[in-house]
C-alpha cells in the first residue's frame, strides 16, 4: 500500500488555511438560512454539484484514475462511502436549520468529535482516561438539556427538537465521513480526494432531491447564488482547508478547533437576524461544549504536541 508523499510545508500556511476555513464555516448557516424556500437536499445537491465544477480546473491537468487510486491504496467503494457520508451529512444539516436555531443547529453539528471517541472505542476497542468519558457524559447531558430548551420555547421555533435531532444526525454522519477521510486521505493528493469526495456527495445528493421532488427540484434565484455561495466557502475553503490539514495535524486537534464554527455562526445570527437562545438553552450549549473541551483536552496536550511539526505522517 502506497502512501502519496506531499512536501514538509510552513505552519503558517496551515494556519492560514485552517482559518479561513473556520470562519466559512461560521459563516454557513447564515447562507443556508437566505435559502429555506428550496428543500435542504436540493441546496445540498447544488453545494457539491457546484463544488465540483469549480474544482475541475484545477483537478483535471493532475487528475489520478480511480485505477491509480485503489492502487495507492484509496479504493473506489471508500471514496463512495465517503462521498455519500458527506452528501447525507449536508442534507441533514441543512435541514436542522430550516427547523431550529443557527446556534442550536452549529452547536449539535459540533459534537462530532464526542462522538469519534465513542467509535473509536467501540469499533477500534481504544481506551480512554475517565476524564474523556466524563466529557463524554457531560456533552451528552448538555444535548438532552438543550433538546428539552429549545423544545419549551416554541415560539421563534415551533419544530425545533426536530430540527436538533437532524443536527445530531449529521453530526453522526460527519464522523463516518471523517473515519473514512482520515483513512483515504493518507494515500491521495487534496485535489483528487476532494474531487472525488464531492463527486459521490453530488450524485448521491442530486438523486435524492429528484426523488425528493419527484422531478426537476423547484430552485429560486437566491438559491442558486446561495448554493454557489456555500460551493465555494464552506465546501471548498472549510471542508478542503480541513482534508488539506488533516496530514498534517493530528484529527483530535482538528475536531476541537471546528468547535469555534459554533461561536462565530451563533454571533452572526444574533447580528443578521436577531437570535438570541433562551438562558437554558445557552447554559446547555456552555454544558456541551465544556464536555467536548474535557474529553479531547487530555488526549490532545498529551498526543497532539508532536503532530505540530507538520511533517508528513507515516502509515
Amino acid at each position: 500500500m502506497k502512501t502519496i508523499a506531499e512536501p514538509e510545508i510552513p505552519l503558517l500556511k496551515v494556519i492560514i488555511l485552517l482559518a479561513a476555513g473556520l470562519l466559512t464555516f461560521g459563516f454557513a448557516p447564515i447562507l443556508v438560512r437566505f435559502a429555506t424556500d428550496v428543500e435542504a437536499v436540493t441546496l445540498a445537491a447544488m453545494r457539491t454539484l457546484f463544488a465540483v465544477i469549480i474544482l475541475v480546473p484545477f483537478w483535471f491537468p493532475k487528475r489520478v484514475s480511480l485505477q491509480q487510486l485503489k492502487k495507492n491504496g484509496a479504493t473506489p467503494f471508500l471514496l463512495i462511502a465517503a462521498g455519500v457520508s458527506l452528501g447525507l451529512h449536508f442534507t441533514f444539516w441543512i435541514a436542522s436549520l430550516h427547523y431550529t436555531s443557527v446556534a442550536s443547529a452549529s452547536v449539535l453539528v459540533t459534537i462530532h468529535p464526542v462522538m469519534l471517541i465513542v467509535a473509536e472505542s467501540l469499533i477500534f476497542k481504544k481506551n480512554f482516561r475517565p476524564i474523556v468519558w466524563f466529557g463524554v457524559f457531560v456533552a451528552f447531558g448538555g444535548s438532552v438539556l438543550l433538546g428539552f430548551a429549545d423544545d419549551t420555547q416554541a415560539g421563534q421555533f415551533p419544530n425545533a427538537l426536530l430540527g436538533n435531532i437532524l443536527a445530531i444526525l449529521a453530526a453522526v454522519i460527519f464522523v463516518i465521513y471523517f473515519l473514512l477521510g482520515r483513512r483515504i486521505r493518507q494515500h491521495t493528493e487534496w485535489i483528487d480526494y476532494v474531487f472525488y469526495v464531492y463527486l459521490y456527495a453530488a450524485v448521491t445528493c442530486t438523486i435524492l432531491a429528484f426523488i425528493w421532488s419527484g422531478g426537476l427540484p423547484y430552485i429560486s434565484n437566491m438559491a442558486l447564488l446561495i448554493g454557489i455561495a456555500l460551493a465555494i466557502g464552506p465546501t471548498i475553503i472549510g471542508h478542503g482547508s480541513m482534508n488539506y490539514a488533516v496530514k498534517y495535524i493530528s484529527p483530535t486537534l482538528l475536531s476541537t478547533l471546528v468547535l469555534s464554527e459554533a461561536v462565530l455562526a451563533a454571533i452572526a445570527a444574533f447580528i443578521i437576524f436577531g437570535e438570541i437562545p433562551a438562558v437554558l438553552s445557552i447554559f446547555a450549549m456552555v454544558i456541551i461544549m465544556t464536555g467536548v473541551a474535557l474529553s479531547w483536552t487530555r488526549r490532545l496536550i498529551r498526543n497532539d504536541s508532536k503532530n505540530l511539526s507538520l511533517k508528513n505522517n507515516k502509515p
